[in-house]
């Protein structure tokens, strides 16, 4: 039995979702049965032995001529997941889609939210004693409190570049997916070595709808903002896109509800 070609590691509410569905019509391509299967990020497993069950159990193995991928973007974050899965499959490629930081910690912020996992106002889960419950917890690192922590893109890049040859790794902006998705795909396919194909017209649902059209208050996009100039300056400086106008206190997402919903 093989081991798993590539994942969709990062990030969270950038558009994961919508890339594994895209992917899924290429012919050439097996996504796992499941998204997010979450093999790396388990912490009940015993990593001293590793099975990769769950992993290597997503998959059909019997089909012949694909490469086989799958999406769990809490990998680029959790702490170890990137390094065990470098233990895994050195070989393997990753893709990490990158949102604007202060939209990506609302839309997951809402996600949580709605789903009942949160109950803190927008304000106060972003702020000082917000943040705390991230800090404190074990790891320094929480699946669901991490709205800011996870839009710092700059250090998990430079993880992943310490861990795996820099032509291994595709980075690419959220919103261009959305702005000009043939591109998008078309990096895809190219970074992935398979023939491109026209892939279809985005037609999932996400399992909760977290886009609005100005989401954030005036005053609280600027503290993010704030919060995250820094790393969007060194995100850039490493990743070598052109990420000038998320410095803009006026940059708005390209997303519609009607057809582009983000996870």
């Amino acid at each position: 039995m093989g081991r798993v070609d590539f994942f969709i590691a990062g990030v969270q509410k950038g558009g994961t979702t919508a890339l594994d569905h895209y992917l899924r019509d290429h012919p050439a391509i097996q996504m796992a049965s499941v998204k997010e299967v979450h093999a790396f990020d388990d912490e009940t497993a015993d990593w001293s032995v590793p099975t990769y069950e769950r992993l290597q159990g997503a998959f059909d193995w019997t089909i012949p001529g694909v490469i086989r991928g799958e999406a769990t973007p809490i990998y680029s974050y959790w702490p170890n997941a990137l390094e065990r899965l470098r233990d895994y499959n050195p070989q393997a490629r990753l893709i990490l889609l990158l949102r604007h930081p202060s939209f990506r910690a609302h839309s997951h912020w809402r996600m949580e939210t709605t789903r009942g996992n949160d109950t803190w106002p927008f304000a106060d889960a972003i702020g000082a004693t917000g943040r705390a419950r991230v800090a404190t917890s074990p790891g320094g690192a929480h699946r669901v409190f991490s709205y800011v922590e996870r839009g710092f893109y700059a250090p998990q890049l430079r993880r992943a570049f310490s861990l795996f040859p820099r032509e291994q790794i595709l980075l690419c902006r959220t919103d261009r997916l959305w702005s000009d998705p043939a591109a998008t795909l078309a990096a895809v396919q190219d970074f992935l070595g398979v023939p491109h194909q026209t892939l279809g017209k985005q037609r999932y649902v996400v399992p909760v709808m977290t886009w609005s059209p100005d989401p954030i208050a005036r005053d609280i996009r600027a503290t993010l903002d704030a919060i995250f100039t820094d790393d969007i300056r060194e995100t850039a400086a490493l990743s070598g896109l052109d990420l000038t106008d998320w410095l803009d206190p006026d940059y708005r997402e390209p997303m519609a509800p009607a057809d582009r919903a983000v996870s």
